[in-house]
């Protein structure tokens, strides 16, 4: 039986006690939380293509502490509030991944968790699917 196992990484605050966990193992793979382009109440950038970046650093991070890289993330779900920017995000992506890409989902929602958000990502990765 392959226990869960929480992740911590100092570049992504933890969410407050009781809530939830940002990044978990299970076996040999990883499950993110949603994440989003904030550090406590600071937004880390106003635009899609900055707030994706910084998401995507955050989930290296995570996948680093856990023994992983980005290119062993096999599924992301991207979540927008406004899907006519999405090609922001995807020059975000393009600087993360390269062939073969993850599978991806891209959701357009009506609000995140703060107003000022305006993407949040959640990933799935496999030890060693990246070679």
């Amino acid at each position: 039986m392959n226990a869960k196992q929480r992740i911590t990484h100092p570049a992504v605050a933890e969410p407050p006690a009781g809530t939830w966990s940002n990044c978990l193992v299970v076996g040999e793979q990883i499950f993110t939380a949603g994440i989003a382009a904030r550090d406590g109440a600071t937004i880390l950038a106003e635009d899609e293509y900055g707030q994706a970046k910084a998401i995507f650093e955050k989930i290296a991070a995570l996948l680093d502490a856990a023994g992983a890289q980005m290119d062993d993330i096999v599924k992301l779900v991207i979540y927008v509030t406004d899907i006519s920017r999405r090609e922001e995000v995807w020059r975000a992506r393009c600087e993360f991944f390269s062939e073969p890409f993850p599978v991806s989902t891209l959701v357009e929602a009506r609000a995140l968790a703060l107003p000022e958000l305006k993407v949040e990502i959640e990933a799935i990765a496999i030890r060693g699917a990246g070679g």
